[in-house]
């Protein structure tokens, strides 16, 4: 087991019930996911993801489309106040990036990674600076989760069954305790939950 010493490693991520982050027809297969993501706490959600937060930690795939996204809303002065407040954060915090193709970044205060992501978060936790949030990126955030690195997870459970798609948490996990710090269920039967690891 892991002894997480130095920054916290959160996550945020949205699931259905059975645990899947996509539905089967692949990584844009997220309908069961969307129709959630603006409600109001889903919002007041995204806005505790990041108020510790001094690094986002992004695969490339998610970089590509949340950075493009989310730079416009930024400067959207007819946007919810909380979609701007975590946009202008995305936008101004460092951000690390992995990909194994892409080596200079393409957006400001970013550096590309072409390492394990074990080995490259573990380094990032001997820096000085807030917690690193592994941003929506389930590439990084499962072999985090496989070595028992995660401090923290943002989940938002989506009342929806998949029937399919990639799952969060798969078998070979190494066994762990988790606190409930926070929770609360949105008007669609959305829950936003944050889990600490007990260490």
């Amino acid at each position: 087991m892991s002894t997480s010493t130095g920054r916290k490693v959160t996550a945020n991520i949205s699931i259905s019930l059975d645990g899947h982050y996509n539905g089967p027809a692949g990584p844009g297969d997220l309908g069961a996911i969307v129709r959630y993501a603006g409600t109001d706490v889903a919002r007041d959600h995204m806005n505790k993801i990041w108020e510790n937060a001094t690094t986002a930690v992004l695969g490339r795939g998610n970089a590509e489309g949340f950075l493009g996204y989310w730079s416009t809303v930024a400067t959207d002065e007819n946007a919810d106040p909380r979609d701007r407040g975590y946009a202008k954060w995305l936008v101004d915090t460092e951000k690390v990036v992995f990909s194994t193709t892409v080596t200079d970044a393409p957006w400001e205060r970013t550096r590309m990674v072409n390492a394990p992501t074990v080995e490259a978060i573990t380094e990032l936790k001997g820096t000085d600076g807030g917690d690193i949030l592994v941003n929506t990126s389930p590439s990084v955030l499962k072999p985090l989760l496989a070595a028992d690195l995660v401090d923290r997870l943002y989940l938002i459970v989506c009342p929806e069954i998949t029937g399919g798609g990639r799952r969060l948490f798969e078998d070979g996990l190494p066994a762990s305790s988790w606190t409930l710090t926070h929770q609360e269920t949105g008007e669609l039967g959305e829950m936003a939950l944050i889990y600490d690891r007990v260490r």
